[in-house]
């Protein structure tokens, strides 16, 4: 009976562990969500982002407004095409301070860095705390929510190299015990 016991103690520790752990594959696919993500920004490309975002987007803007996923879609249309005729160059990237996940449903929050340049200007950078949900839909990882905010311009460079790098996966994967 004590046998029993013990074994089925060890096989509910072993059990519990293993729903709390985190795969290292669904962040790579995940990852795989976010190059595409600076691809679309690197190439001003609105159709990638309407490929990794789901038709049932929520949108948040920091205080301001909840967009849809057409609402959302068209605004970077728009914006894209803005920024291509004036020559303007995008890059952003993405740092995290947390990274939770399972095999259906992720949350993400970091700080991002886009950093804009116009011809014969200096570059502009902005930041900000961004919290994205991710879920599964056909089985690919897609955005579902997605919040930022810049904080009343409160977030920053320090703020930006304090998170961790989007490919420092191992200090998000849960060790067992």
């Amino acid at each position: 009976m004590f046998k029993k016991a013990i074994f089925f103690f060890l096989f509910l520790f072993l059990i519990s562990n293993y729903n709390y752990s985190q795969s290292r594959k669904n962040f790579e696919d995940i990852n795989k969500i976010w190059f595409k993500f600076y691809q679309a920004f690197d190439s001003l490309d609105y159709q990638i982002m309407g490929e990794i975002h789901s038709k049932k987007l929520i949108r948040i803007s920091g205080g301001k407004r909840i967009s849809d996923y057409k609402t959302y879609i068209n605004n970077y249309k728009t914006s894209f095409s803005k920024t291509k005729e004036k020559n303007i160059t995008n890059n952003i990237s993405l740092r995290f301070f947390e990274r939770i996940n399972n095999d259906s449903i992720a949350s993400e929050r970091g700080i991002y860095k886009l950093t804009r340049k116009q011809p014969d200007k200096k570059e502009q950078i902005y930041y900000g705390k961004f919290h994205v949900i991710l879920m599964k839909e056909n089985n690919v990882w897609k955005i579902f929510m997605d919040y930022d905010s810049n904080e009343n311009n409160s977030i920053g460079e320090k703020d930006y190299v304090k998170a961790h790098d989007i490919n420092e996966l191992d200090v998000f994967i849960l060790k067992a015990p």
